[in-house]
């Protein structure tokens, strides 16, 4: 598809990985619809892909919530177009050790993360297939793999793995893609606020991470905005159903 400027849809999208992500997906041509909890904490991203000349409106939702999510599509679509891209970005964490995890801790992880990424995904699916073509695109985390404190979250974020693979595979044939990206550890307002909550300073989590990393640094949340371009770009028409780790090394 050629001719007309695309419009992706990125959420959790007011500051870190999902605004980096946003303006990425601006500088690459695409209109951005950029999705958060309210509207107005998107102003920051908005105002950032204008400044470089792209277009940009903000929705605010609960992405957890049918109504919302539908909603936030709708108004992306009447605004900038069909959204022929997703990226589901939106996520929180909760965590603590297995025996302290509330019902509540556990409920409102899966609920942003999986049931938020499957109705978005839903809602956004109609215009792509229309169009035959289409990107979606769902952040995971090395924490799939495991990570003490965090059985909500490990658990969402594997899911999502899962939930990525079966979309490739029943959107295939609609010339639409699915893959994931898993960051590992990336200096985000979220890792600083894990930080406080094991009761460690923030250079002291940086440095205890860089030293299990290959690289030597840290990652930032451009590095994951680099992944997510490639997935949703023409050349990545042939790669589907993959999840990349974009963590400084076999594993972050």
């Amino acid at each position: 598809m050629t001719g007309t400027q695309r419009t992706a849809i990125v959420t959790g999208a007011a500051r870190g990985i999902g605004a980096a992500i946003a303006l990425r997906l601006a500088r690459d041509g695409f209109a951005v619809g950029i999705v958060d909890l309210h509207a107005d904490q998107c102003a920051q991203t908005v105002a950032a892909i204008e400044e470089i000349g792209g277009r940009a409106v903000a929705a605010g939702a609960d992405v957890s919530r049918p109504d919302q999510a539908a909603d936030a599509v709708e108004h992306i679509n009447d605004q900038l177009g069909g959204a022929l891209v997703l990226i589901n970005n939106a996520g929180v964490t909760r965590d603590n050790l297995l025996f302290k995890m509330t019902d509540d801790d556990w409920d409102s992880v899966m609920e942003v993360h999986l049931r938020g990424s499957f109705l978005m995904a839903r809602a956004a699916q109609r215009c792509m297939v229309d169009a035959g073509w289409g990107r979606i695109v769902n952040i995971s985390s090395t924490s799939a793999l495991g990570s003490r404190g965090q059985v909500n979250y490990s658990a969402a974020k594997a899911g999502l793995q899962g939930f990525t693979k079966s979309l490739s595979v029943e959107l295939g044939k609609f010339g639409i893609t699915a893959n994931a990206v898993a960051p590992g550890f990336v200096v985000t307002d979220m890792t600083r606020a894990s930080a406080e909550r094991i009761g460690i300073s923030f250079e002291e989590q940086v440095e205890k991470a860089v030293a299990r990393l290959a690289v030597g640094r840290p990652g930032r949340p451009e590095d994951v905005a680099n992944a997510v371009s490639y997935f949703v770009s023409d050349e990545a028409e042939f790669v589907s159903g993959q999840v990349l780790y974009v963590a400084g090394g076999p594993r972050g």
